[in-house]
């Protein structure tokens, strides 16, 4: 039950109450100024119960319970980053010499923090477009795509092998950064952290990272769609049109995308039907989520 409070009293968390409280600020802003809603509407919207208590809701609250506990049950196997990371460390000295330690701890930090961001976010990026090219892979991660309302809740939405395998991508990253680094900077490596976490983790979050899984299309200007994904856009990759199949894998940059054609800009004012094509009501149960429909 502590695991499951974290997920909303972590700044490292996505759910954190700070960021979805930002998240509903921004969307005010938006609906309000640009989209011109009156402000009932908007808070109405907000408290919709047709979305919240939704069978596609229900059914996210099922899986992000489920899977609190599947995690727990992998704890075990996830301390093995420490082994990882020295195994990383100890092999960098078949490949290089060991630089001078004369780098001064500022730029280490950005450097490693800059690094972590990078490497993470692409791996997030190749990790879920294997999710939808690899058959077998496609058939767990159907489960997310399955959500027919989108709410901030819909990211743990996630069938538990998809769960197991981007927790041993985080694993493999973080090792693989933090072994790499410490070899070439030694014991001075350090994140760039505001209230505990990544300075990059909390500016995406703060600016709205929830309102992706939400029915408020927030797009940013065409150039910018093509480096940082937008809210809007990644509406569009839970379409359930064809023509917005197999675009916008990005978690935060979508200059993979842009670099592997996958890249779709988002157009003002979209409407966009969540879901898979051809599922039926009986996609949001349990049993379906886990074993398929």
């Amino acid at each position: 039950m502590t695991d499951f409070f974290a997920n909303f009293l972590n700044p490292e968390k996505r759910l954190f109450v700070g960021y979805l409280i930002s998240a509903a600020f921004i969307a005010v802003i938006w609906l309000r100024a640009v989209q011109k809603k009156p402000l009932t509407t908007i808070v109405s919207g907000f408290f919709n119960s047709k979305i919240w208590f939704s069978k596609s809701a229900i059914g996210d609250y099922k899986l992000m319970v489920l899977n609190q506990f599947f995690i727990k049950l992998l704890a075990p196997i996830l301390l093995g980053q420490l082994a990882l990371t020295l195994f990383v460390f100890e092999n960098m000295h078949l490949l290089f010499s060991r630089p001078l330690e004369s780098i001064p701890v500022w730029m280490v930090m950005i450097i490693f923090t800059t690094t972590l961001f990078v490497v993470d976010d692409f791996s997030r990026y190749l990790v879920h477009r294997l999710m939808h090219r690899v058959p077998i892979l496609w058939r767990f991660h159907k489960a997310h795509h399955s959500a027919t309302n989108l709410t901030p809740l819909t990211v743990l939405r996630t069938h538990p092998i998809e769960a197991v395998l981007f927790s041993f991508r985080a694993l493999v990253v973080h090792s693989l950064c933090l072994g790499v680094c410490f070899f070439f900077f030694s014991g001075s490596v350090s994140l760039i952290e505001i209230f505990g976490a990544s300075l990059f983790v909390v500016v995406f979050h703060a600016l709205g990272s929830n309102l992706r899984h939400s029915h408020v299309s927030i797009s940013y200007w065409n150039w910018l769609e093509k480096i940082l994904v937008s809210p809007a856009q990644h509406q569009l990759h839970h379409s359930i049109n064809s023509k917005h199949f197999d675009c916008n894998f990005g978690a935060i940059l979508s200059i993979w995308d842009t670099i592997g054609g996958s890249c779709l800009t988002s157009n003002k004012d979209q409407q966009i039907e969540f879901g898979v094509k051809g599922q039926s009501e009986a996609a949001h149960n349990l049993k379906n989520l886990i074993v398929g429909s």
